[in-house]
């Protein structure tokens, strides 16, 4: 059975049984502009929004009581995804302010008045930042990641915060992904019993079921691409140091990044726009070749696939018919809209894992304790905090345990030579001998491959089905990667990955875009219980 259309659930469930939370300055607006039909949020993108708030039929004010109320309907209740963990209370008065702007002439670029939803390991006053943790449940804050004041700068609104995979998916080997012990599951706005991949879980299936315009997810190694990929959304895991990480709780200074997660190329453009800049509190801006701000709006090239030369990994394939068989209708539209298409090889594919692993975990423990000794959190290392996992495991370890808190506690400094050899190790082998040699081989703009197999059930009691994904090259090098729905598989979305070499975002930009407007392969979802039939062979 199917849920009421989005419209309609938002409709009934609101006049039903939501307050009325608008602030005093609605009565100022005009009718038009302070109303909106839940209809009209079902896939609109930042252009269209913008438009609207230009012509005056749309104020900032309108649009984000409108995303409340649907997250209220549809989250809250209704399917009850689960994705959204908190909303921002300044939000109205921060759209009244950017409205105010507006009115006196003032529009500071795309993503004035837009909302954006932030994950839940972004500091962002006034709401807490808590990895998803009970333990840090009452950590609020008091000043702004780097990144959120460039939103802020930009004119966004930041609306609330969304659920993660608990301290990013870096806890236990048997997690579920989307599963924290202060946010309970999320679920796949898809098909409700299938995973939304992490960890950037809330984000994904919030953004694919229209809670707001835009949203921001953070990646160790597939955390983006991933929720990205199974949400039917496109999702940008930049070069390292092209966002920075300040105020982010981390895993691993060597992988970690910020990145867009829309609907659409053009809005992950206009959102990588805004995040993009150098930091001097973020050694990883220092390896940017120029410190000149980027436009990447003016990369959505049409054409651009015209003359490209890509190259598809397919040892990166083979993990599931069905996706296989997508991607292979993904790379006709590739070469119909002017590609050449090769196989590629990664020459050192997989050699590097063992190596990773080692580097996330030697990095965990220091990059914790820096964060939570800079901002006096009430839990005050790893240590502590395995301890209170200890001491509270009937809420916060009900489902699986913390293994890889425990191996990276027992790791020792940075300065020993396992980890300076992993690391260097790590980088090499996917980055110059992996990724750049495959690019140079045959002269390649980019490299191709399913982003993700289709979302798995989700299973609390054995963790995640997790059976092979395209991503984790560009991850394990500090490269960037691109996803961009290409299909469905029994209602279930498959992105695919556009991988490149370091600060390639650009020409990454051009080729997504190229091929989304080739494709729309994107279908908003449609909140189906389950598949009638297993999506795996």
């Amino acid at each position: 059975m199917r849920y009421l259309p989005l419209a309609l659930a938002v409709t009934v469930l609101l006049s039903a049984c939501q307050p009325d939370t608008r602030s005093p300055a609605t009565s100022n607006m005009t009718t038009a502009a302070s109303t909106l039909p839940a209809s009209a949020l079902e896939e609109a993108t930042v252009l269209d929004l913008q438009r609207k708030m230009s012509a005056g039929t749309l104020t900032s004010h309108a649009l984000v009581q409108a995303y409340l109320d649907r997250i209220a309907a549809i989250d809250s209740a209704g399917p009850h995804l689960n994705a959204v963990i908190e909303r921002n209370p300044d939000a109205l008065k921060e759209a009244d302010r950017l409205d105010g702007e507006r009115k006196a002439g003032k529009v500071r670029g795309p993503l004035h008045g837009i909302p954006v939803l932030l994950k839940d390991n972004i500091d962002a006053f006034p709401m807490v930042n808590s990895a998803g943790s009970l333990a840090l449940a009452n950590h609020h804050p008091k000043n702004d990641a780097y990144l959120v004041r460039k939103l802020r700068a930009a004119g966004a609104v930041i609306l609330g915060k969304t659920n993660l995979s608990e301290w990013a998916n870096f806890r236990s080997t048997h997690s579920s992904s989307g599963w924290s012990g202060r946010g309970g599951q999320t679920k796949n706005p898809y098909v409700l019993d299938r995973s939304p991949c992490g960890s950037s879980a809330g984000t994904g299936s919030a953004i694919a079921a229209n809670l707001a315009t835009v949203g921001i997810g953070t990646e160790t190694d597939g955390s983006i691409i991933c929720p990205a990929a199974v949400a039917g959304l496109v999702g940008i895991k930049p070069t390292v140091g092209l966002i920075s990480r300040d105020g982010i709780i981390p895993i691993s200074f060597s992988q970690d990044t910020a990145g867009p997660m829309t609907r659409s190329v053009a809005d992950a453009a206009a959102l990588l726009t805004a995040l993009d800049g150098p930091d001097t509190s973020d050694a990883a801006s220092n390896e940017r070749p120029t410190r000149a701000p980027i436009d990447y709006i003016s990369h959505l090239n049409a054409e651009a696939l015209k003359g490209a030369r890509i190259g598809v990994v397919r040892k990166l394939m083979g993990f599931e018919p069905a996706t296989d068989a997508v991607m292979e209708q993904a790379i006709a539209a590739l070469k119909a809209a002017g590609a050449t298409v090769v196989d590629a090889q990664i020459p050192t594919l997989g050699q590097w894992d063992d190596a990773e692993s080692e580097v996330l975990k030697y990095e965990f423990k220091p990059g914790l304790n820096t964060y939570l000794a800079r901002n006096a959190t009430p839990i005050h290392s790893l240590a502590e905090l395995i301890a209170y996992n200890q001491q509270h495991a009937n809420t916060e370890m009900p489902h699986f345990a913390q293994e890889l808190f425990e191996q990276s506690q027992a790791k020792g400094a940075l300065n020993e030579t396992a980890y300076i050899n992993a690391r260097d190790k790590t980088r090499r082998l996917a980055g110059p001998e992996g990724i750049d040699a495959a690019l140079k081989a045959q002269q390649l703009d980019a490299l191709v491959a399913p982003a993700m197999t289709t979302a798995w059930p989700i299973d609390l009691a054995h963790g995640d089905k997790f059976i092979g994904a395209g991503y984790g090259p560009a991850a394990a090098a500090r490269y960037p990667s691109l996803t961009v729905p290409m299909g469905q598989v029994q209602g279930l979305p498959v992105g695919i990955v556009f991988m490149g070499t370091a600060w390639s975002e650009p020409r990454l930009i051009e080729l997504g875009y190229a091929f989304e407007q080739a494709t729309h392969a994107r279908k908003p979802p449609q909140f189906l219980p389950t598949v009638a039939q297993p999506a795996r062979n």
